[in-house]
């Protein structure tokens, strides 16, 4: 019943594979990690770390610090710390959809990502706007992106959009399915019978009666209406400026923002260290870090693992709830 999780280590010349070297100095017991990603990457990080890591075949059992299962997925060229090579940019990709088609085909159970560095990607010829939606594509689903701590969960109705086309975007349609693919995922993953999901208003005040906008009258409000109706617990829409108040998210199992800025800023702010991003919506859970690839600490031993330790534990607690309610 211990889940079986696929680690990939993202950009290789970041600071994801030195996170997945420091991630396996303790054997775990909430998990079994297979990394998919490049054998030599890993062994320049464990050495400019001066870390111990065996590399071990699939099959193997991880027992000692620094084991490591590997499913090699080897980088076009050498990498070098800092130095971001778009001749990589192949293995990155192969190595995310071996993991997520890993999880489809049910030999894994979930997966936990390092951070990548989009213009590389797309420097490289792969046109790619973030894992989220490729994973998406692959397993041909339609996804919501939540950001969590120990603080509060924030899930997107809208992600990497311009301002002014975030107001077009809120449809009752498509708000549908974000807060039913949020509310499908706290009862699934988080094992909560009747979550409490805080719906953010568009405008400032909440449209304050129309007087700041119309969208929360003519689009949230009947929406909210109508799932209420269907037995969903939701609040709102609410001001967004008072809505994060400690007293407030007491009450509160998640909070949807409608846009990027107006809901991560406060997550980041509460606690960025050990902040997750998590793709509600997909066949399997799929959590990552939520920083870049820093390529300038790559190599010196002084990137922060919170992230990485955080998301890994997170992932293996949704999947072994999956276990629970399959």
């Amino acid at each position: 019943m211990i889940p079986q999780l696929a680690l990939v280590p993202g950009e290789p010349s970041g600071i994801g594979p030195e996170l997945c070297v420091r991630l396996v100095q303790q054997p775990r017991s909430d998990c079994r990690l297979l990394a998919f990603g490049d054998p030599e990457t890993l062994k320049a990080a464990a050495a400019a770390l001066a870390l111990p890591l065996q590399l071990l075949p699939e099959d193997a059992h991880a027992s000692a610090p620094g084991d490591l299962r590997l499913r090699p997925v080897p980088n076009a060229v050498s990498s070098q710390f800092g130095q971001a090579d778009k001749r990589n940019a192949n293995a990155v990709i192969d190595a995310l959809l071996g993991a997520g088609q890993a999880c489809l085909d049910g030999s894994l159970d979930g997966v936990v990502t390092g951070p990548v560095h989009k213009a590389v990607i797309n420097e490289g010829g792969i046109p790619y706007s973030g894992t989220t939606e490729l994973l998406a594509q692959q397993a041909g689903v339609e996804v919501v992106m939540m950001l969590a701590n120990d603080i509060v969960r924030v899930a997107l109705a809208t992600t990497h959009l311009p301002l002014r086309e975030v107001a077009d975007a809120i449809t009752a349609a498509g708000l549908r399915k974000v807060i039913t693919t949020v509310h499908a995922a706290l009862c699934r993953d988080f094992g909560l019978a009747q979550p409490r999901i805080a719906v953010l208003g568009l405008n400032p005040h909440a449209g304050e009666d129309g007087h700041l906008g119309r969208e929360e009258l003519d689009v949230m409000i009947p929406l909210l209406e109508q799932l209420r109706a269907e037995g969903m617990n939701l609040i709102g829409p609410l001001p967004a400026d008072t809505a994060f108040l400690p007293a407030k998210l007491a009450g509160f199992d998640t909070v949807l923002a409608m846009y990027h800025d107006q809901g991560l800023p406060v997550l980041k702010y509460s606690g960025f260290e050990q902040a997750t991003n998590i793709t509600l919506g997909l066949p399997y859970p799929r959590v990552a870090v939520d920083h870049g690839t820093a390529l300038d600490l790559a190599g010196k031993g002084l990137a922060d693992p919170s992230s990485l330790f955080a998301a890994t534990a997170l992932c293996a607690r949704l999947a072994a709830q999956r276990k629970i309610t399959q």
